[in-house]
């Protein structure tokens, strides 16, 4: 596919208009809806053979998620559209304010291998709803899922108004080297530096949502029980390769050896018998290798087997982890938790502010206070108390990160505005026109604008 001809269409498509009203926008979000419906056997396939991904956990995180957004966006997307109007200074007088969101245009949606339908059609359901053209760009990692999102695509949407571009780094780097009215990446800061530099080019505005080291904090009024479920939970879900994952633990140590049983217990509430077969694995070698190396930074207390013709690695508990190892320096993206204690809930904040913000933070405790002094002095994109993961599932808050793990958000309404230009409008009456902001300037005129103007 010739990358800069598919841009041109799709721009001479954008041109038509076609997009901006509202009835051919609603009329997309259904097709698009319709589209996920009937291919949900598909993609269930597809994620199966790309990430081991059982149909159940395809649902709660890939599809589910995408029609939920689908949905959401169908049902406000009337509202979403209209003039917001807003009050116009006395100076202004007489005249009417309102704020007009329109399209960017000629958008690029760059989607990673971990979370490949979600990742990829959440981003372009806001696109959609927002009225502009969108070109894909899945992950290579995950062969099938890609090959299923073109294959849905070609066969809803003309290649004008929404189309996929499926390859590895030279369709990536060609891609970049295009002039595109927004783009919105997720995946690895690494990468995110590189698409914000091509962005810089053409003054391209970007949303990256990144990742990094999520902290967990048990402190030692949480409920334990429900926190090492929950924290496992986050651990084992796509087998860690979550941007949101809980990356490592900042337990109160009194209650350490409490936690390490219930996690234990956890692990064999999920899998009755030892049977994992149902897990996800590793997406390929290479991160397979990357993932089995970290196991050798600290004790292993549970977990810990590999599989290495399946690239399945065993939800693993590691204590006496060295805050400079391995393990501590990089994102996981693996079913490893490395457990550090704690005596002082100041200790966990002075850890996290010494090291770049994270995507998400989640806190365990029933105290109030500490809720509080975590809240006002650690900065992460988003997160939960007493829960993990959860927080993105939603449509009524944005998701997205902050300083290293990412700039801008979306889901819902959040969605709608990142791929919307809000134009500030006034509009003048034509009855009168009131002198006193032309020449010549005197002492009264002078008088009555600083009245005005305060």
């Amino acid at each position: 596919m010739d990358i800069s001809e598919t841009v041109k269409k799709q721009r001479d498509y954008y041109k038509s208009g076609i997009t901006r009203t509202y009835d051919f926008r609603l009329d997309a979000l259904k097709r698009f809806r319709r589209m996920l419906i009937d291919n949900e056997y598909k993609i269930n396939e597809a994620l199966h053979a790309d990430l081991n991904r059982s149909a159940s956990e395809t649902y709660m995180c890939e599809t589910g998620m995408v029609l939920a957004e689908v949905n959401y966006s169908i049902s406000h997307l009337a509202s979403w559209m209209r003039d917001r109007h807003v009050l116009t200074p006395l100076a202004q007088f007489p005249a009417r304010s309102f704020v007009s969101a329109e399209p960017y245009g000629v958008t690029l949606i760059m989607s990673p291998w971990n979370y490949p339908i979600q990742l990829c059609l959440a981003p372009l359901t806001a696109a959609m709803a927002a009225g502009n053209c969108a070109i894909l760009k899945p992950s290579a990692y995950a062969p099938q899922s890609s090959h299923v999102i073109a294959g849905m695509i070609r066969e809803t949407f003309p290649p004008g108004y929404v189309t996929v571009i499926e390859g590895g780094r030279d369709e990536n780097s060609a891609l970049l080297d295009e002039k595109f009215d927004h783009i919105f990446f997720t995946g690895s800061v690494a990468v995110g530096k590189t698409v914000m530099a091509a962005a810089s080019r053409n003054l391209t505005p970007v949303t990256l949502e990144l990742g990094g080291k999520s902290p967990v904090i048990v402190d030692e009024t949480a409920n334990i029980k429900f926190a090492a479920r929950r924290i496992a939970f986050g651990k084992v879900l796509n087998a860690g390769q979550t941007c949101v994952e809980p990356d490592y633990l900042l337990i109160n140590e009194g209650v350490r050896e409490q936690f390490i049983e219930e996690y234990k217990a956890a692990l064999d509430e999920f899998f009755p018998e030892g049977d994992m077969s149902e897990m996800p694995t590793i997406i390929n070698q290479k991160h397979y290798d990357r993932v089995t190396r970290l196991l050798k930074s600290g004790r292993i207390v549970t977990g810990g087997g590999c599989d290495p013709e399946r690239r399945f690695v065993e939800p693993t508990l590691m204590t006496d982890v060295d805050p400079d190892s391995p393990i501590m320096q990089e994102e996981i993206f693996g079913p490893i938790l490395p457990v550090l204690t704690y005596g002082d809930i100041e200790e966990c904040i002075e850890f996290i502010q010494a090291r770049p913000k994270p995507l998400s933070l989640y806190l365990f405790t029933r105290r109030k206070e500490t809720e509080r002094r975590i809240l006002s002095s650690c900065s992460f994109g988003g997160g939960c108390i007493n829960d993990t993961i959860i927080h993105l599932a939603t449509s009524r808050m944005g998701f997205g990160g902050v300083g290293d793990s990412g700039m801008g958000s979306y889901h819902g309404r959040h969605g709608f505005e990142t791929f919307s230009h809000y134009r500030s409008i006034v509009k003048k009456s034509n009855l009168i026109d009131i002198p006193l902001r032309y020449h010549p300037y005197n002492k009264m005129s002078d008088r009555i604008i600083r009245k005005l103007m305060k």
